[in-house]
């Protein structure tokens, strides 16, 4: 297995986010579109007022997880990663999951935490 170094590490931004909305993607078995709640960023000068911020994500989990079964989950992203684009729709984060034989297994906080927190 190759290594990285620490630094290398610390760039990935690991976050808690919540499942606001889930549904398939159309002409896909496994792939899901995710609305996800990353929390509020906090104030700065410029805006006083911030409002949470709602990523997209396209996740291939839907051959293991309904849509419906998965609405206000906390799961783990990868927050920093370039948006990519899915069948069409462009994907802003990635899911952690582990696999086994059945498929993928969501990576999820023990007890509550609050959208957008850092895992570290």
């Amino acid at each position: 297995m190759p290594t990285i170094s620490f630094e290398e590490f610390q760039k990935v931004e690991l976050r808690v986010v919540k499942v606001l909305e889930a549904e398939r993607v159309v002409g896909s078995e496994k792939l899901l579109k995710l609305k996800v709640d990353m929390g509020t960023q906090a104030a700065t000068a410029e805006n006083a007022n911030p409002e949470k911020e709602i990523r997209q994500i396209i996740a291939g989990i839907g051959k293991k997880y309904e849509p419906e079964t998965l609405l206000g989950k906390e799961i783990v992203i990868v927050a920093n990663l370039e948006p990519r684009m899915l069948m069409g729709l462009e994907s802003q984060g990635m899911v952690l999951a582990a696999h086994d034989d059945s498929g993928p297994i969501l990576i999820q906080p023990e007890t509550e935490v609050a959208p957008g927190e850092k895992l570290g």
